[in-house]
């Protein structure tokens, strides 16, 4: 038997399992990589427009660490620096955990055990989920070009752009094969391909920062530790300016190491287990885990911590970012337009404020819904079932996972208004006063959160084999209706149905009470109907 034996049949099974997920990924990315390209052609329509933004982009070092390395003028190099890193991001993550989820959680909860006793290779699954994922970053990729094309992008550059993502969820997938035989849980395997995501994305931003700006401002050649991040790769592709074709074999390269070196760790571990041993827990438990509150926390905090010290250097990043803003958007009328639609407000200071403020929220609204699954995973591991069996009750439960939920998303914004408040508070300053202010306006988005809580939690109790499908698209149309309907102009009707859409853009307008209350009001029948519906239902679904 090769070990290869049955590779056809899991990839067909990976395509079976994750064909909603799949359908969203693939049509999702041209789509959202069609409205942004869209929303920046309107932005930045002239050749004076764009001049102003390539200038200013090359020699600001945060726009270089954020958006990544300005190509030149044209509208499809403009393109290319306001959405590369958002697209780049999103794809490198969803091909990491969906490499793990088809490895190493299925040892983990032992259907590759099951599996195995079939007629099934040992390089099988994982070579499964690399060609099932491998064939969704492509076929995202060409239609992405599609899009691009249809954006009124020249064909040459939107091919290479959009190489350039589908090359970072290439480069990544490899990353995720060998991560998934390092750790011995799911979780942790997680853990380390966002860690080198995170990394690459600082390898990345430090390479553009200290890269050296063309003699006629409107280029950045990016410094040499770009070239050792994936995520640096994609720029250096040059979409719509001069496009080096040969840096798209890149990715290519790291994957037959990544699946030669995953096949060679594969070798020298049992299944089930992983190359890191896991660390030894104390020899008895903490009083508090025996409450669900206390277990609630011990489960959340490092996933809370790991939040807490992205958004804080955000934060800081952003709110230095403030002083630069004017001089960004001086010469360009549309992009001050843009800006307002999304912040709200006349002051473009305070509106630039309110709209880093919203994306925040909007950020921290991925936390609510990753902590809140938490529940449909325990309930699917079996690990609920046992806590029921207990004299915990399912209300109890569920509504302290809730409430663990909610803090964590109150101290997220909390620290996110606070860092900005600081960052520009230390370039005008006023530190304190300004960390007091935006502090409280960051709090006044806790309501829009509260209703992505109870979304999460009534399609945990009506549907729960479909709450985590559907948990991230209500997310994600939320996200696209929050903060780019506006640019896009769609209809109020549409727009209304993101709960961030109500949330009073403070600082840029004064706070208004009702819709706070309304959208309160919401998110409690909301957990209402989600707490009522679990009571009722088979456990596990």
């Amino acid at each position: 038997m090769s070990a290869l034996t049955g590779t056809t049949r899991l990839a067909r099974l990976v395509l079976r399992r994750d064909r909603i997920r799949l359908a969203i990924w693939i049509l999702g990315t041209p789509l959202l990589g069609y409205a942004l390209a869209g929303s920046v052609a309107g932005i930045y329509p002239d050749q004076e427009a764009r001049l102003g933004y390539a200038t200013t982009s090359a020699s600001s070092l945060v726009a270089r660490a954020f958006n990544g390395p300005i190509h030149g003028t044209d509208l499809g190099a403009v393109v290319v620096a306001e959405t590369y890193v958002t697209l780049a991001l999103i794809v490198a993550l969803l091909s990491t955990f969906a490499v793990t989820r088809h490895t190493r959680q299925n040892e983990e909860t032992g259907r590759a055990e099951l599996l195995g006793a079939n007629v099934v290779g040992r390089y099988a699954p994982l070579t499964a989920a690399l060609l099932v994922i491998v064939a969704a970053n492509a076929l995202a990729a060409v239609l992405l070009a599609v899009a691009l094309v249809g954006a009124g992008l020249p064909l040459a550059g939107s091919v290479a752009a959009a190489g350039a993502i589908g090359g970072v969820g290439v480069a990544f997938t490899a990353i995720a094969a060998v991560t998934a035989q390092l750790s011995v849980t799911a979780r942790g395997a997680n853990a380390l391909a966002a860690a080198t995501v995170g990394l690459a994305f600082v390898l990345r931003a430090a390479g553009d920062v200290l890269g050296e700006q063309s003699a006629d401002g409107t280029r950045v050649r990016s410094a040499w530790p770009s070239w050792i991040s994936p995520l640096g790769w994609g720029n250096q592709v040059r979409a719509f300016d001069g496009e080096r074709w040969w840096v798209l074999a890149l990715p290519v390269a790291l994957l037959l190491a990544g699946v030669a070196l995953a096949y060679a760790l594969a070798e020298r571990r049992d299944q089930g287990a992983g190359l890191i041993a896991p660390r030894r827990g104390p020899a008895t438990g903490a009083p508090r885990l025996l409450s669900p509150s206390g277990l609630a926390w011990r489960m959340q905090r490092g996933t809370l911590l790991g939040w807490a010290v992205g958004v804080a250097v955000l934060g800081l990043s952003m709110g230095v970012a403030a002083d630069e803003f004017n001089d960004m958007i001086d010469a360009n009328p549309a992009a001050a337009e843009a800006i307002n639609a999304m912040g709200g407000g006349a002051d473009l200071i305070n509106a630039y404020l309110a709209a880093m403020l919203g994306l925040f929220a909007l950020t921290i609204g991925a936390y609510v819904v990753q902590a809140l699954l938490r529940v449909r995973g325990d309930e699917a591991d079996g690990v609920l079932e046992a806590a029921l069996a207990t004299a915990v009750s399912r209300t109890r439960w569920l509504g302290t996972q809730v409430l663990a939920a909610t803090l964590g998303a109150v101290a997220l914004l909390l620290l996110a208004g606070v860092t900005t408040g600081l960052g520009y508070g230390i370039v005008t300053g006023d530190p304190l006063g300004q960390a007091v202010e935006l502090g409280g306006a960051a709090l006044l988005r806790l309501p829009a959160l509260l209703v992505v809580a109870g979304v999460v939690t009534a399609i945990f109790g009506l549907l729960p084999r479909w709450s985590v499908v559907l948990s991230w698209t209500a997310l994600l149309v939320f996200l696209l209706l929050g903060q780019l309907g506006a640019v896009l102009e769609l209809p109020q009707a549409a727009l209304n149905v993101s709960p961030y859409t109500h949330v009073p853009a403070v600082p840029a307008v004064d706070p208004a009470a009702l819709p706070l209350v309304v959208l309160a009001t919401v998110a409690a029948a909301l957990l209402a109907v989600g707490v009522a519906a679990f009571r009722h239902r088979d456990v596990p679904s």
